[in-house]
């Protein structure tokens, strides 16, 4: 048995003291965007430091808890609070909670996440559902030994983000007369937010938005087999021409004031599972 799995493991033994249901949506929920909580008939929640191998989240507005519970009569496991690169970790710290996921039954991730804006259509407060992505951080968390009973050593990524869930969010937000987009995700390695030219670059290759996040979570959601859907909420304009300086309080009102949104199709969504 490899180290991961021995890993994975122990983590899984101390939930299991707690519940042996199977738990088939994960949910990851991003910078400002924690409040999903409050739809979630919760059974128990864990602290991250009381789960062996998990690190710690320290992003303000990240809590830092995995909640276990329904939704919509769904069995739902969620992160509150996630973990990234400019913080220190690896790849393969980050996306830990995703391999755990798996072994708790979960076969559909969720995963939203705060971002900016570099599409001229798209404004302050806009939703974007994620068709694809650029991964321009600099690593991957596949690299290093395959884990062949998790997944393939060159997993396909021609549909990283899952065309059904994708064309049920659109039918959900149409019925409910909420804007969304649909576009590309560039990560890059953060913390700093870019430089005008750095922007015009990004947009050049074909990204809508860019975030530091969301990017490693999927790519390990796809080698285990996992379907994943992404939702972006613009929290600024990232338009060289009039770029102007944006402060975190900023960011997280903006994520704020869309969240409901995004929460109310994430709700639907598993309810038409």
């Amino acid at each position: 048995m490899s180290e991961l799995i021995e890993k994975m493991n122990e983590t899984i033994e101390v939930i299991r003291k707690i519940s042996n249901k199977t738990y088939s949506i994960g949910i990851v929920l991003g910078t400002g965007l924690g409040r999903l909580v409050d739809e979630i008939e919760i059974d128990f929640e864990i602290d991250y430091a009381e789960l062996p191998h998990f690190v710690q989240s320290t992003v303000e507005s990240h809590k830092g808890k995995l909640i276990f519970g329904t939704i919509n009569k769904k069995n739902v496991v969620v992160m509150q609070g996630r973990f990234h690169y400019y913080e220190g970790y690896s790849m393969k710290e980050i996306t830990y909670p995703i391999r755990v996921m798996k072994l708790l039954g979960v076969d559909t991730i969720f995963i939203s996440n705060a971002c900016g804006g570099m599409n001229p259509l798209y404004r302050r407060g806009d939703l974007m559902i994620m068709n694809d992505h650029i991964n321009l951080i600099g690593d991957n968390p596949l690299i290093g030994k395959n884990e062949d009973e998790l997944g393939p050593r060159f997993p396909d990524m021609s549909e990283p983000y899952d065309n059904q869930l994708i064309a049920l969010a659109e039918k959900i937000a149409l019925e409910n007369q909420i804007k969304v987009h649909q576009g590309s995700y560039v990560i890059v390695a953060g913390p700093n937010l870019e430089t005008k030219a750095e922007y015009r670059f990004l947009r050049a290759i074909g990204a809508d938005v860019v975030g530091m996040s969301t990017v490693p979570e999927c790519i390990v959601a796809n080698h285990m087999g996992m379907k994943v859907f992404g939702m972006s909420i613009i929290t600024d304009e990232c338009f060289p021409d009039s770029l102007k300086a944006v402060s975190m309080n900023e960011i997280l009102e903006a994520a704020g004031v869309a969240e409901p949104k995004m929460t109310k199709i994430f709700k639907e969504m598993i309810g038409k599972m």
